[in-house]
């Protein structure tokens, strides 16, 4: 069935997916609780490095977190396509609630234990695993194809809006009254989505009939991807960055705390930064009406990555330090955001969430490793952590200019990939 828009509004171009009221309610409710999410990010960051003043302990605990969203990515996206989106959204977000506001009472009363920390953050990291595909497939459904990439980038503009928010008033409430206030703020900052997205009105939507197993529709996935040489190649390029140059975030206490000395509070105004230039980035990309032009989006996001990551490890200076991950923060979305929108735009909608599960599981499933890589490369008696994040850096580079050269074969896959998802 269509989606129409749901009001008469007039709105900019950058803007237009809101004037479909589902995707309006999604939006706000998101934005409230993804600057939870943020809040807490840095608060969990900071509880772990306070308690055991490790980096290696850093890397274990993002490893632990994330490394279920790699494991179990292929079945959330099964899942996506299977079953209904809109109540395994609310099914999640209601985990997710929980789990933060059980880390709030563990905090705030005290009885908090770095296994605790790792044990809840494997729980999460399980929800995470079936919310990000079916979230992130669940826009088609919210506002159709004609509005599908200004959706993406609209939600991204958001996430990355409550990175710039969420992270600066973390490290503000950590410093005035602890780490366990902001995970309750988290905690409740889930109300406004769950809220959002029971007041949705949604038509109908019909699922494939599941003949076969479900190891044989994941393999119908994975077939499709492997086939595909730009999914491919916009996959492996995910791949190699979060693997090697995104870490460069588990290691930010280091950084506020030995190098640049400004403590809680800088460690949220740093990775504020970095969500700054992320929302100039999505708002950016928002503001594209077609695809055309987006591979080369993608390589110059990678390597403008690379470069502000080299430099803020060279930089001793705070304001400097700020500068450089706000180029990292707006590279980095411009080099994920478009990379989504191409990937989206080539799949087919009954192997929208399976595809998309594998999106996520290169974005988010290689950085569980790459946040252990280099907790322990950081270590003094390694490669210390400037010198980590600087080879990440570079690798990012290395792997851009790659992508560039190829850029030319794919071109020709990728438009009879978009032309038949327009038909």
């Amino acid at each position: 069935m269509a989606i129409r828009p749901t009001t008469n509004y007039i709105l900019p171009t950058t803007f237009r997916a809101l004037k479909h009221r589902n995707f309006r309610l999604f939006f706000f409710g998101q934005f409230i609780s993804l600057i939870g999410t943020w809040m807490q990010s840095v608060a969990l960051a900071w509880l772990v490095y306070r308690l055991t003043g490790s980096s290696a302990l850093l890397g274990v605990t993002a490893f632990c977190g994330q490394i279920p969203v790699c494991l179990l990515a292929l079945v959330g996206g099964y899942w996506a396509d299977h079953h209904s989106r809109h109540r395994t959204l609310i099914a999640t977000q209601t985990l997710a609630m929980l789990l933060a506001l059980t880390l709030a009472a563990l905090t705030l009363l005290d009885l908090v234990r770095v296994w605790e920390i790792i044990v809840l953050a494997v729980l999460l990291g399980v929800v995470l695993a079936f919310d990000i595909p079916t979230r992130q497939s669940f826009f088609a459904e919210l506002v159709g194809k004609e509005d599908l990439i200004n959706a993406i980038a609209l939600n991204s503009s958001i996430f990355n809006g409550a990175r710039m928010v969420g992270p600066a008033v973390g490290g503000l409430l950590v410093y005035w009254i602890g780490e366990g206030w902001c995970f309750f703020a988290n905690g409740v900052s889930y109300l406004a989505v769950i809220a959002g997205l029971l007041m949705m009105r949604l038509p109908p939507v019909s699922r494939p009939a599941d003949t076969n197993s479900a190891l044989s529709r994941i393999s119908e996935g994975l077939r499709f991807v492997y086939r595909h040489r730009p999914i491919r190649d916009l996959l492996l390029l995910i791949g190699l960055v979060s693997l090697t140059a995104l870490p460069y975030s588990v290691l930010m206490p280091i950084f506020a705390d030995q190098i640049l000395h400004s403590g809680p509070r800088g460690l949220g105004t740093l990775m504020g930064a970095a969500g700054t230039g992320a929302l100039l980035g999505a708002l950016a990309l928002a503001s594209r009406k077609h695809v055309r032009g987006l591979g080369r989006w993608v390589a110059f996001g990678a390597c403008m990555l690379g470069v502000g990551l080299v430099l803020f490890s060279l930089s001793r200076t705070f304001w400097l330090s700020l500068l450089c991950l706000v180029q990292v923060g707006f590279a980095t979305m411009i080099q994920m955001g478009s990379s989504n929108t191409l990937v989206q735009s080539m799949a087919p909608d009954h192997l929208r969430g399976r595809v998309v599960s594998c999106y996520t599981m290169m974005f988010m499933g290689m950085a569980p490793l790459g946040a252990l890589l280099a907790g322990f490369l950081a270590k003094p008696e390694y490669l210390t952590a400037p010198w980590t994040v600087a080879l990440g850096g570079t690798l990012a580079v290395l792997g851009a200019i790659v992508f560039g050269i190829r850029l030319p074969l794919l071109r020709a896959e990728a438009r009879e990939l978009l032309e038949a998802q327009q038909r």
